[in-house]
């Protein structure tokens, strides 16, 4: 695991670091994600950030950006997860409070960086959560996520061999750090996915 206070104290950083566009991002992002169902993972978090983002009077964009590569390395170091994209987004000369976002959504089982600003906090909630919700919609007669309704997800929790990479203890940690109950924290996240249906084969 990553040691965030080693890290602060052993590295010497490059204080030209620079906030990225979303253009930047995407481009980094496509560059190290080729899988259809990774690049739909990245984007469905992407959407998801950007809807709580709006909801909390954030700035949408680097919210959205955090969420987009938040797994940049998975699909070729995934025994690095998140390792490798420390390296990248260092080298990219990003800013040191998307890196530390971006490595906190891993607490707990690659990184030691604990989530502690709203926007980590939500990262950390929806990751898990987004996949599970996927998951709801395309078993779905509809395989859409337009008429997808919490009660059907619920549903589906309680079933433990249903789309079982999706941690529930994670996503209800994660509502618990950011003071909401899971229902409202399912709901929005499905709002959120519903902005970005279309783009995400939904």
């Amino acid at each position: 695991m990553l040691n965030w206070k080693l890290l602060n104290d052993n590295i010497c950083f490059d204080m030209n670091t620079h906030k990225p566009t979303y253009e930047e991002a995407l481009n980094l992002f496509l560059k190290y994600n080729k899988t259809q169902s990774l690049i739909n993972h990245g984007k469905a978090v992407e959407a998801v950030m950007r809807y709580f983002a709006r909801l909390n009077g954030e700035d949408e964009e680097k919210w959205a950006i955090i969420g987009l590569v938040h797994d940049l390395d998975y699909e070729l170091y995934p025994e690095k997860h998140c390792q490798v994209t420390e390296e990248i987004l260092r080298n990219e000369g990003w800013d040191e409070e998307y890196i530390r976002a971006v490595l906190s959504h891993a607490w707990g089982f690659c990184t030691d960086v604990k989530p502690e600003s709203t926007l980590e906090k939500t990262l950390y909630a929806v990751d898990e959560l987004t996949g599970l919700i996927t998951a709801c919609a395309l078993v779905r007669p509809s395989k859409s996520i337009k008429d997808l309704e919490l009660k059907s997800v619920k549903k589906k929790w309680k079933e433990k061999s249903f789309a079982a990479g999706a941690n529930r203890e994670i996503i209800v940690k994660g509502a618990e750090m950011l003071g909401v109950p899971l229902d409202e924290l399912i709901e929005k996240t499905i709002l959120g996915m519903r902005e970005k249906a279309e783009e995400l084969g939904l």
